[in-house]
């Protein structure tokens, strides 16, 4: 594999890094987000990757989680209705933390990635200019 190459892999997978631990971030700040139970509960965003033919991935689409959430006793909320009850969405906190070091870990391996090729690329400059 060709250091060009390597800094293409690297890039895209960067790029669909960036994506998902925007996505993480976005889940995380609203985990705690309630809605008044005849609207929808937030709905967590998924990213869905895919495997590009000449290597590297790409960002091939979003899902989201259920909008029907659960149903949370808090009869001190705001927009809780006459029972007490409000919406509030359905995941866990855990599987996202869970998702976001992996996340972390993806994007830092493609950082070093590209420095080790952008390393490959000094290395054969300076063997050129001596």
């Amino acid at each position: 594999m060709s250091a060009f190459e390597a800094l293409r892999i690297a890039n895209s997978s960067l790029g669909s890094h960036q994506v998902w631990l925007d996505a993480l971030a976005n889940n995380i700040a609203n985990a705690n987000t309630v809605r008044p139970t005849d609207e929808d509960a937030f709905q967590a965003t998924y990213v869905v990757l895919d495997q590009v033919e000449q290597g590297g991935v790409k960002v091939t689409g979003f899902e989201a989680s259920d909008a029907e959430g659960r149903m949370v006793y808090d009869p001190a909320n705001p927009v809780a209705d006459e029972n007490g009850m409000v919406r509030a969405p359905d995941m866990d906190m855990s599987d996202q933390m869970s998702e976001l070091i992996m996340a972390q870990r993806g994007f830092q391996a493609s950082v070093q990635t590209t420095k080790h090729a952008q390393d490959t690329y000094s290395a054969a400059i300076q063997i050129g200019a001596k």
